[in-house]
């Protein structure tokens, strides 16, 4: 089973970028599709992005859609997931997340293996 661990969240300030990444131990993430989640304070947890196993397909929430890129580098166990233009309902606790096929789900359920999670606070 593969064990990930969240880094690289913080308090910036509105327009600012963060860089978070995610580290796996365990297992390649090779074998995995890795996905980042999002959890608002008072809010349910939301797809943010995933990438495919290979790291060719990715996808995005509408709400992220040209300010985030995931990505993961095999050869390294690592994955990322690169900020710009945050915005204050960008407010969340970051997660990331596995599971072991070659599509990209959004249901939280499709997802068995999570970290911990990063904090992110962005300031008006």
């Amino acid at each position: 089973q593969v064990k990930l661990v969240e880094s690289g969240g913080g308090l910036v300030q509105t327009g600012d970028s963060l860089k978070l990444s995610c580290a796996a131990s365990g297992r390649s993430i090779s074998d995995y599709t890795m996905a980042w989640f999002r959890q608002a304070p008072g809010k349910d947890r939301e797809f943010v992005s995933g990438i495919t196993w290979d790291g060719l397909s990715t996808q995005y929430a509408d709400s992220v859609k040209g300010r985030f890129t995931i990505s993961k580098v095999n050869d390294k166990n690592i994955a990322y997931l690169e900020m710009n233009g945050l915005k204050p309902e960008d407010t969340a606790v970051y997660y990331c997340a596995a599971r072991p096929g070659i599509t990209i789900k959004v249901p939280i359920a499709a997802y068995g293996v999570w970290g911990l999670g990063t904090e992110v606070t962005v300031s008006s």
